[in-house]
């Protein structure tokens, strides 16, 4: 019999050895998990091994018997599914973090076996399918599953008694719709909650009150309704409220000056009305934004006085009033955006007293006076917008040249004086405003200076002098406005070096001179407006070669013949106003006589081309003679060329078919690239050929003298074909065009498509054939483009970017199924390498993201602008170009001023679709103009934008939501 003693030991030694089971289970269970994420790219498990302490593993902590208690291994790049069964097989297991890598695959029930958890982190992942039940987690005090794509319907039930839950994250995830979870308004130890974006909907429950030990209330971005409710100013420990992007109505409850500790405060795009009386008493606000509601009234004096605000946006209310005299002089302020309200009074002289202020947005007010002297030693400063107020004097020198600058707006003002010297100083100047004000003064050459100028405007002010040859030094211009000054001279030469130059006028001055014919070698110019001046001599031919939208040369004293290649539809009423041009072909216009209006110059280049006509008619006579003699015996056709064929599908047609088929007879389009032929193949195929030259249009012969006649560099025509044939090689989609082949030879390539019977997207929307185009056949046709673009994006090995996506460029079939077309300008995205660059603006006016406007890089999510505006083409039947948007407005500018209220917004709704579909037709605008955002990482993908379309099917019933974050347009 053994002795108490010696049973005590012996009961001691027997829980060791099952305490060292249990360690050692706890180490096999490890393993097994490493094992688990072995394709995970990570070095966090090198120090798991079998012969070491699981206390001594990274990210692994233990309690003071061995036992595994905590696992955090958030931020380490994971990959693949969670191993929950062994897991959840610690039986110690408190903590488990694997927030924030890339973890896949669905969350099983086993969740529920981890029943000691007290902290589980599983955000920021990439699950599927729905959220578990964890009813049996009853210990749980922080659960965070945000921002992890879960879907479905989440277990809100499970929470009912988890009464010791303090921080509960489960927003950004597509759950299904519901109303605000009663199963939350019972967790009183609640201190942070946060479900945005989780699709709630219906009102804020009174009860909310409830939850007094709330620091962080956000259930921003969902589908609440009606007013905020007098329960949240109960809530006074709060910290931070975000209640921005709902629908929520109403006025600001009385009370909410009971939330003193509140810092964070966002209320905005929503439909709030009534006045800001109750923020005045939240003095310890640093952020407050309300921007994109209905509030009226004055903003609360008492925001001049708070000592630590530092970011403040109002933008698109009805304010009216003063701004408080010491607003942001006492903390480092950093942002103030109230444009687009009533407000009146001067500019605030010290928001950045602190030296940190980065945006000072107050456009389209009624601010009085000069601006103050002090923004001119602001050197933090990014942007200044202060355009369409009543602000007078002189612009501080300082200010013109800020070295932070990115963004100097002041425009539709009252400012005079000149353009400082200080602008050498503005190195990071992309968008220079300041039209319709009294500025004058010549335009300073050091302007040159500010190298990162992209547009530059300068129209309707009294600007004299010269343009500076200095200009041409501004390699990333790509929008000029100078019209409706008082500039004097000849249009400089220089201009030919800013390649990526998209749009030029110079119209309503006094310039005199030729037009430099070094303008037509300009490989990215849309518009060129140089009417109204004095401008003389002939029309350069060179200006044939531009890929114009808009071309006026009206009302100057241009003389000699009117080059015939420019004698376009689009150019109609370009020359009038010039009595010495003459023309053979355009009415109002006299006949061109050879000894009329005729310089020396003239003459002896019309000389050269009447000898170099006379060798070209000889070599065609011989070449026919050729043709004829012996049946055809030695014919120089297009067939007679060395042609190299490659195939991308199974052919049913011959090589030779194709080439026999390229002849006027068979001509369909003409465009920047080459020239389109419909070809009917012997088997009855209908096919679409483009003929690409690899010089210019005469296929690069040598003409006359020997001297070749080129219209652009032959490296541009060979890039274009190049781009296309590699972009469409090794696509194979149903919404994008098939290219079968191409066919090449030393000077011109032949790519043969399928083809398209019912031409453009463009051809149907807006000319004659568009009544044809139902909203429902208009559904399909957006989807389709948009199926296209996802696949570009996402489908293909290497990303496409297209890059000039438009209504044009978007084909139909025979039963209106789109196919997205034109790949000329596209770019292949390398993996290992960021956005590639390129030196040329690519794309068509109207159609282009106006990151343009800052730099060249490539980017998906400027094919989702373009999309954005096919989409508002779709909607409103406008086109991206309209007289009634304003001038320099386009239709996304027109869009965007009518989202002010329900009966507005329908009012975009082209007239010719049926009442029925109105409702359905705004979630389409919708999408587009979250598409068309102005800063490119507000935008979709493509991916998503399929999945809205696919939410906005016709046969669905929805409800009008308009939202629109105009941040990024200021």
């Amino acid at each position: 019999m053994k002795s108490p003693a010696g049973a005590a030991t012996l009961l001691l030694l027997s829980t060791v050895c099952l305490i060292s089971l249990a360690v050692a289970d706890d180490l096999q269970t490890l393993l097994s998990v490493k094992d688990a994420f072995q394709d995970s790219n990570t070095r966090v498990f090198d120090s798991w091994e079998s012969n070491s302490n699981v206390c001594n593993f990274a990210g692994i902590t233990c309690d003071s018997k061995g036992f595994v208690k905590e696992i955090e291994l958030s931020k380490q790049n994971l990959s693949g599914a969670i191993p929950l069964t062994a897991i959840c097989s610690l039986t110690q297991l408190e903590k488990l973090s694997l927030g924030f890598n890339q973890l896949g695959g669905r969350v099983t029930e086993d969740l529920n076996k981890c029943s000691s958890l007290k902290y589980l982190d599983i955000g920021n992942n990439l699950f599927s399918g729905s959220f578990p039940d964890i009813s049996s987690i009853h210990g749980l005090v922080y659960l965070y599953a945000n921002c992890s794509r879960f879907s479905g319907a989440f277990p809100w039930d499970s929470l009912r008694n988890m009464s010791g839950l303090q921080v509960l994250s489960v927003g950004d995830n597509p759950f299904d719709r519901t109303p605000f979870p009663a199963a939350i308004l019972n967790l009183t130890r609640l201190s942070w909650l946060y479900l945005s974006n989780c699709s709630i909907q219906g009102e804020i429950p009174e009860e909310i009150g409830s939850l007094v030990e709330l620091v962080d209330l956000e259930i921003s971005q969902n589908f609440l309704t009606g007013e905020i409710p007098a329960g949240i100013t109960k809530l006074k420990n709060l910290w931070q409220l975000e209640l921005y992007l709902n629908n929520l109505t109403g006025e600001l409850p009385v009370g909410l000056r009971n939330l003193t500790n509140l810092e964070f405060f966002d209320a905005s795009t929503n439909y709030l009305t009534g006045n800001l009386s109750e923020v005045g008493f939240l003095n310890k606000l640093k952020s407050l934004q309300l921007f994109e509601n209905q509030f009226s009234g004055e903003i609360p004096a008492e925001l001049g006085e708070f000592r630590n605000l530092v970011n403040l946006s109002l933008y698109m209310n009805r304010l009216t009033g003063p701004l408080p005299e010491k607003l942001g002089s006492w903390a480092e302020f950093y942002f103030i955006d109230v444009s687009e309200n009533f407000l009146t009074g001067p500019i605030p002289p010290d928001m950045c007293k602190g030296g940190k202020m980065t945006k000072l947005l107050m456009l389209q007010n009624n601010f009085t006076g000069e601006i103050p002297a002090t923004y001119a030693s602001c050197t933090t400063l990014i942007r200044l917008r202060v355009s369409k107020n009543r602000l007078s004097g002189r612009v501080p020198g300082g200010i013109w040249g800020l070295p932070e600058m990115e963004i100097l707006d002041l425009a539709e003002n009252d400012f005079e004086g000149p353009i400082t010297s200080d602008i050498s100083n503005a190195k990071s100047l992309a968008q220079l405003f300041v039209a319709d004000n009294r500025f004058s003064g010549q335009v300073p050459a050091d302007i040159s200076k500010a190298s990162s100028l992209v547009s530059l405007d300068l129209h309707n002010n009294v600007f004299s002098g010269v343009i500076p040859a200095e200009i041409g030094e501004l390699k990333q211009l790509t929008t000029l406005h100078l019209e409706g000054n008082k500039l004097s001279g000849s249009i400089p030469d220089s201009l030919s070096s800013c390649r990526s130059i998209n749009e030029i006028n110079l119209a309503g001055n006094a310039l005199s001179g030729e037009i430099p014919p070094s303008l037509g070698s300009l490989p990215t110019l849309n518009f060129l407006n140089l009417s109204r001046n004095e401008l003389s001599g002939p029309i350069p031919a060179a200006l044939s070669s531009l890929r114009l939208n808009l071309l006026d040369l009206s009302h100057n004293k241009l003389s000699g013949p009117i080059p015939a290649s420019l004698l376009t539809e689009a150019n109609n009423g370009s020359f009038g106003g010039n009595p010495a041009l003459c023309s053979e072909t355009l009415s109002g216009f006299h006949r061109c006589s050879p000894q009329t209006g005729m310089s020396g110059q003239l003459r002896l280049v019309l000389l050269c081309l009447m000898v170099a006509s006379v060798g070209l008619l000889a070599s065609l006579a011989g070449f026919c003679y050729l043709k004829k003699k012996a049946g055809g015996a030695g014919e120089r056709s297009l067939r007679d060329h060395s042609w190299d064929l490659r195939s991308f599908h199974v052919l049913t047609f011959k090589e030779d078919e194709i080439i026999d088929a390229i002849k006027q007879d068979n001509l369909i389009g003409k465009g920047g690239s080459g020239q389109v032929y419909r070809v009917m193949a012997g088997n009855g195929k209908e096919l679409a050929v483009k003929h690409i030259w690899h010089s210019d249009e005469y296929g690069g012969k040598k003409l006359g003298s020997g001297t070749p006649i080129l219209a652009r560099p032959r490296s541009s025509k060979c890039r274009e074909f190049e781009a296309e044939v590699e972009t469409l090689s090794s696509i194979r989609h149903v919404n994008v065009v098939k290219l079968y082949c191409s066919i090449s030879s030393e000077d011109s390539s032949l790519l043969v498509y399928e083809y398209m019977p019912n031409g453009s997207l463009w051809d149907r929307l807006h000319n004659c054939k568009k009544l044809l185009l139902d909203w429902e056949t208009r559904y399909e046709i957006a989807l389709g483009a948009a199926k296209g673009l996802e696949y570009l994006h996402h489908g293909c090995d290497k990303p496409v970017i297209h890059r000039d996506v438009k209504s044009s460029n978007i084909l139909l079939d025979e039963h209106l199924k789109p196919r997205i077309a034109d790949f000329g300008l596209a770019r292949i995205l390398q993996p290992d390498s960021p956005r590639e660059s390129t030196q040329m603006l690519a794309g068509t006016h109207g159609y282009m993201a106006p990151e343009y406007a800052y730099t060249n890089k490539v980017n998906e999510k400027s094919d989702v602008y373009s999309f954005g505006v096919v989409l508002m083409e779709l909607v409103t039947g406008k086109r991206p170009i309209e007289p009634e948007f304003g001038e320099n407005k386009d239709i996304v500018d027109w869009v965007c001023g009518k989202l002010k209220t329900k009966e507005s917004v329908l009012s975009l709704v082209d007239s010719g679709i049926p009442q029925m579909y109105k409702e359905n037709v705004i979630k389409v605008l919708k999408v587009a103009i979250v598409c068309t955002a102005r800063l490119p990482t507000l935008r979709p993908t493509m991916r998503s934008v399929v999945q809205m379309l696919e939410e906005a099917h016709p046969s669905q019933l929805l409800s009008i939501v308009v939202t629109k974050d105009f941040e990024g347009k200021k």
